[in-house]
């Protein structure tokens, strides 16, 4: 899957948030169904069914655009009815509208990128709070603590990141410690943090995930471990930086902080969301 994803970039999809997605969490293997579509041995296509919800990822190469009905027709069979693709995957999208998907125009994301030539100011925290990277596993079980703090609802359920799950993350390609930046408050909490995955073949980083405790936002926690870690990714050899954000108006925050460091839009998501009844397949001969 991520060999693809590589040969397609740039895409909708990076070989870090795909590893980020797959080993964030542990004991979900069951709630996932994964397909791979080959031509001359060579992955051409891939699919990840998230039963909970019913929604489906996926990423098609465009020179095989006769798999989209195929993938759908995979998609139905997990009772799933909500795909989401990048605006420009046609073949995709095409194959949806004959199915009886229509686009959803609830919540949906955009990407951002910035050009890593252009000046990154040097990072800065308030006096008092500590920014570093990742040292080894053993700065695991705080890396979970502040994602959890960050992405826990108030009326939600907890983040399902664990220590054990950040330490999968650690172990899995192309994890690597010096991109991974957090940021802890006077008293030793940790407060924000920023995980970068680089792609070393296109030369791209990615931002994925980005959190701050709400405990101490709005103190520029997470521009500076987003700094520290693109400062990094750029001595490493990359070119350009990516990052996904909400890009619907209920949720303006995140996308905020990424266009103050640099990041402008360039694409977006689009759901769709089937409101017919799948058609039944054609009697045989």
């Amino acid at each position: 899957m991520q060999e693809l994803t590589q040969r397609l970039w740039p895409s909708r999809w990076h070989i870090g948030d795909m590893a980020w997605m797959w080993f964030q969490h542990t004991g979900r293997e069951s709630e996932r169904r994964t397909a791979l579509w080959e031509r001359g041995g060579q992955t051409v296509a891939w699919t990840w069914a998230n039963l909970p919800n019913g929604s489906l990822d996926l990423q098609l190469d465009p020179a095989h655009p006769e798999l989209a009905d195929e993938i759908l027709a995979w998609f139905a069979e997990t009772g799933g009815r909500a795909v989401t693709v990048l605006e420009d995957e046609t073949a995709m999208i095409e194959a949806l509208l004959r199915r009886g998907y229509r686009e959803w125009t609830g919540l949906f994301f955009i990407h951002l990128s910035r050009s890593l030539a252009d000046p990154l100011p040097e990072p800065a925290v308030p006096d008092g709070y500590t920014l570093r990277p990742v040292r080894s596993e053993n700065d695991a079980e705080a890396r979970a603590a502040v994602h959890r703090a960050a992405f826990t609802l108030p009326d939600g359920p907890p983040s399902r990141v664990t220590t054990e799950s950040y330490r999968n993350i650690m172990r899995a390609w192309p994890y690597r410690p010096e991109l991974d930046w957090f940021v802890t408050a006077p008293d030793g909490t940790p407060a924000a943090s920023c995980l970068v995955w680089l792609d070393e073949r296109n030369k791209v980083a990615i931002l994925e995930p980005v959190g701050t405790d709400p405990g101490h936002r709005r103190l520029g926690l997470a521009s500076a471990a987003i700094l520290g870690a693109l400062r990094t990714a750029r001595d490493l050899g990359a070119e350009t930086a990516r990052v996904c954000a909400r890009g619907d108006d209920a949720y303006p925050s995140a996308r905020a902080t990424y266009m103050s460091v640099g990041f402008r839009p360039y694409a977006r998501n689009r759901t769709y969301v089937l409101t017919e009844p799948e058609p039944e397949p054609e009697p045989g001969p």
